[in-house]
């Protein structure tokens, strides 16, 4: 069975996903014998398509589903996707108003069907993509948020916190979207920095001429206050209790209130209070009880309490206000400031802190579980430091607002009676008001934010609040795998929702990846145009490469630097492996013992060390993925397969494979190339299932010879196990001694410029015995690898007048150069560069001197400078080094 001549991923990838389904591999079953496995996947928006941020938070599940599926467990890995409230609702009417439309045209029911038309067409989009890239999800299990069954777990939740008193609805302050029209979570307000300005502004002082300044960064807001504040430590200003300040264009009279949330050092010290558009001022009036007013209605425009200012958007308003002010003398100065803004998530406008009447969940009674099973140690985060971070949280969370101003969604299952105004919680519809029969009932407007469903997935997937098959068998998840960006949004929520619907733990075991950046270190973004698609990088490269890469290059939690040069790596790294595997097949046509076994007593040094080193491998490997250091797992599998093997052992076992040598070294060999390439298959398929299941079926023909089962694809092969009695410390030691002989040989060839086909003479002397057998009995590697035609090993050796040396452990190397190059024309070369190398350096030493490029030239410019001293001087070293070796010194 022979592999084509060059690896083309488009031709093995579609066959051998198409064949994994179809032989339900990735189909965990209930009825199952063996120990579970599970774990869900954090749902993408049906709105979304592939990103290298998904490939980043998928592929480290996969490596752990199909290594688990390895190990013998039953496996589930539960496929869905997100509803995603706002960001599909936005998505549709901007495609109703390609067609002059908005959804108030349509109204609620034929608009929320439009959606679901919709999601059919291209919600499917994500899921098509997570299969090219090889995610081995358990698709009979597929779920979407706003599925029955997921809807009726939310209604569940949803009137068990509401009978329990956990939700309420009330007037608070909450981010608001002016252009969604929606309210937002704290954590849907991402905050940024931004250049903004402080403006002084005097507010008059009621029977005098006197004003007291204030400053403010929102003076739009000011038309809503209802009270100036001090601090009741700041003795600048005790005066002003007794005085009336009046606020300016109104008119209004406004109280003075002393309170120890204001910061003397903010301003002047002195600072307005407007409850209707400040949180920290809404708890101010509440402990005074002022009584908001509300200036702006729901799209960002100031209302009838905003007087003159009717009807403005909120920034024209600030303009007009501002220029009114001034006109008054009554804007005393501006000055520039840095604030801290929200901005909405999904269309990026700024947030506009608003008080609203909404649902909101009293989290402190769900955090306490929550909090005391991550400090007990019942669910560990990995990396350990996310703990902190976790916990910080939950030690200051706030109530959740949980209601939406949207149509797409979970609608909340609360119902009002128009007779009597009382409010109905239920599952259905109610016939009549419970509390005076009436039959004019209709149900609240509002939708439950979208993570309302996601903080159920874990146990909502599998048919909660049924006590499913499913349930029993697959809950608690083993693994969450989850970005550090929503550690709020939806893992602290989930373990909450986890201990206070089912009393247990979700899970047990949290993995934090970071976030996929750009070279720079800039979050990816079309907008930005560093944003790759990831689609078109697999169609490039093909699924395993890129799986390779982000992997490779991701350190456990930390975020990933990628460009799309980065993925040749894993290119390159399937083309060793297909060439090597193409190499062995070819030389074990005519193999035809037993694989499996090893005859101890005919293995040399070679084949010990690389039993050694792959058990080893394994070992570490295994270990490596229990920790969820995927990024280490992958150098380890990635150092042993191309150095090891393929540059090591392949190139030493050419030496029995092309040469006559004693009875059976030919067919131990073969054997032992075919068992660690097949092994290290097996050890690299969670990370690369494609190109390792084409390779692993060419292989099938000798199973019975390479291991016990029958197994039809590589897929549910068994781990390989590391077996102690192969490891060896010593063998290795000594087999990198050897090597590293060989190395210094090889460097000192290139150094020369010696052509690789032109064989040497080398002297070896070693100082210790065991050194000097260890040559004697493997002296072929060296003379194959190292292209040497005469090996003189000698203890006494002299060291010949004209050579290159190199000293590797207990062994100097003689590489004796008389007659090998023409002495002198190597010697003019040296010269020729130790000149132009020593000019260089002085250039640069003199830039260095002068004060004036030193003053005036940017800094990286003289750290390149000083780069270039350093360079050339170690260069200059070894070009004198080499010259002298050449002269006889």
């Amino acid at each position: 069975m022979e592999l084509n001549k060059v690896y083309n991923p488009k031709e093995v990838e579609e066959k051998w996903y198409s064949f994994w389904e179809k032989k339900g591999f990735f189909h965990g079953r209930t009825d199952s014998p063996k120990e579970s496995f599970s774990l869900a996947i954090p749902p993408p928006n049906i709105t979304g398509i592939l990103t290298m941020g998904h490939v980043l938070d998928n592929v480290p599940q996969d490596i752990m589903a199909r290594w688990k599926r390895m190990e013998g467990y039953e496996t589930v890995w539960v496929p869905g996707t997100d509803h995603a409230g706002i960001a599909t609702q936005n998505v549709v009417e901007k495609d109703l108003a390609k067609e002059g439309l908005t959804r108030w045209d349509l109204g609620r029911e034929e608009f929320v069907q439009r959606v679901w038309k919709w999601k059919e067409e291209y919600g499917q989009v994500i899921i098509g993509q997570l299969k090219r890239l090889g995610c081995s999800c358990d698709w009979k299990r597929l779920r979407f948020t706003l599925d029955e069954g997921l809807t009726q777990a939310v209604q569940e939740a949803f009137l068990r916190l509401y009978e329990k008193g956990l939700i309420y609805k009330g007037n608070y302050i909450i981010n608001w979207c002016p252009r969604c029209s929606t309210a937002l979570s704290d954590e849907e307000a991402r905050h940024k920095e931004i250049k903004g300005k402080l403006w002084y502004i005097r507010y008059p002082l009621k029977g005098s001429n006197g004003f007291v300044t204030v400053a403010t960064t929102r003076p739009e807001t000011m038309l809503g206050d209802v009270a100036l504040a001090i601090n009741p430590e700041d003795k600048r200003h005790k005066g002003l209790l007794k005085l009336t300040p009046v606020l300016p264009i109104l008119g209004r009279e406004l109280r003075v209130i002393e309170d120890d949330f204001v910061d003397p050092k903010f301003g002047t010290g002195v600072v307005k209070v407007t409850p209707a558009h400040d949180v920290n001022d809404f708890e101010m009036a509440k402990r005074h009880n002022l009584t908001p007013i509300l200036v702006m209605d729901k799209n960002g425009r100031m209302n009838q309490e905003a007087g003159p200012y009717k009807g403005l958007d909120r920034f024209a308003c600030r303009r007009r206000l501002l220029e009114d002010l001034k006109e008054q003398g009554l804007l005393e100065k501006e000055e520039d400031h840095l604030i801290s803004v929200g901005h909405c998530q999904r269309c990026d406008t700024m947030v506009e802190p608003y008080l609203s009447e909404q649902w909101f969940v009293r989290m402190k009674p769900l955090a306490q579980p929550a909090i005391e099973a991550v400090e007990k140690g019942e669910i560990r985060f990995f990396p350990p430091r996310w703990k902190k971070v976790y916990l910080n949280w939950l030690y200051n969370i706030r109530d959740w607002c949980i209601s939406r101003q949207l149509w797409w969604g979970h609608r909340i299952p609360i119902w009002y009676c128009q007779g009597c105004g009382q409010s109905i919680p239920g599952r259905v519809r109610p016939q009549l008001c419970p509390h005076c029969q009436g039959k004019d009932l209709s149900q609240e407007e509002d939708v439950l934010d979208t993570w309302f469903s996601s903080w159920l997935w874990p146990f909502s997937v599998f048919g909660w609040p049924q006590n499913t098959p499913d349930l029993q068998r697959f809950y608690p998840l083993s693994f969450q795998n989850s970005g550090y960006d929503i550690i709020f949004f939806w893992v602290a929520r989930m373990i909450m929702a986890g201990y206070e619907f089912t009393g247990r733990a979700p899970f047990s075991q949290v993995y934090i990846h970071g976030m996929v950046l750009d070279e720079l270190g800039r979050w990816m973004s079309k907008s930005l145009g560093n944003s790759p698609d990831p689609s078109e990088i697999i169609g490039e490269f093909g699924a395993d490469a890129v799986r390779f890469s982000i992997i490779l290059i991701t350190a456990q939690g930390q975020d990933a630097y990628f460009s799309k040069e980065k993925v040749h790596v894993g290119r390159n790294f399937a083309n060793k492996l297909w060439n090597a595997s193409r190499f062995i097949l070819a030389q074990t046509k005519d193999f035809t013992e037993d694989a499996s076994h090893l005859d101890e007593e005919k293995l040399d040094l070679a084949d010990r060390w690389i039993l050694s080193r792959f058990h080893r491998t394994i070992k570490l490997m295994t270990a490596s993925l229990e920790g969820y250091r995927f990024n280490e797992a992958a150098h380890l599998i990635y150092d042993f397969t191309w150095h090891d093997f393929c540059d090591w052992y392949i190139e030493l076992s050419k030496i029995p494979l092309y040469q006559k040598e004693k009875e059976g070294r030919k067919s131990q060999v073969q054997a032992l190339l075919l068992y660690c390439l097949e092994g290290l298959l097996r050890l690299l398929h969670p990370f690369m299932p494609f190109i390792t299941e084409e390779i692993w079926q060419k292989l099938r023909p000798k199973s019975h010879r390479l291991w016990p089962g029958e197994e039809e694809s590589i897929t549910i092969a068994p781990w390989p196990i590391p077996e102690r009695r192969w490891r060896d410390r010593a063998v290795e030691r000594e087999m990198a001694k050897l090597q590293g002989i060989v190395v210094a040989v090889r460097n000192m060839r290139a150094e020369l410029g010696i052509p690789p086909g032109k064989k040497t003479s080398l002297i070896l002397k070693p100082t210790a015995e065991s050194t000097l057998r260890s040559i004697e009995e493997n002296s072929s590697y060296i003379t194959h690898l190292a292209r040497v035609e005469e090996l003189i090993l000698n203890p006494a050796a002299e060291r010949p007048s004209v050579c290159k040396t190199a000293v590797v452990e207990d062994v100097e190397v003689f590489l004796p150069l008389e007659g090998l190059i023409d002495l002198q024309e190597e010697k003019e070369k040296l010269k020729d560069q130790i000149d132009r190398i020593q000019s260089l350096v002085e250039k640069a030493n003199q830039k260095l001197m002068n004060r004036d490029f030193l003053k005036k030239a940017p800094q990286e410019v003289i750290e390149r400078e000083r780069a270039k001293v350093e360079e050339g001087r170690a260069k200059l070293e070894k070009l004198k080094e080499n010259l002298k070796s050449l002269s006889g010194g």
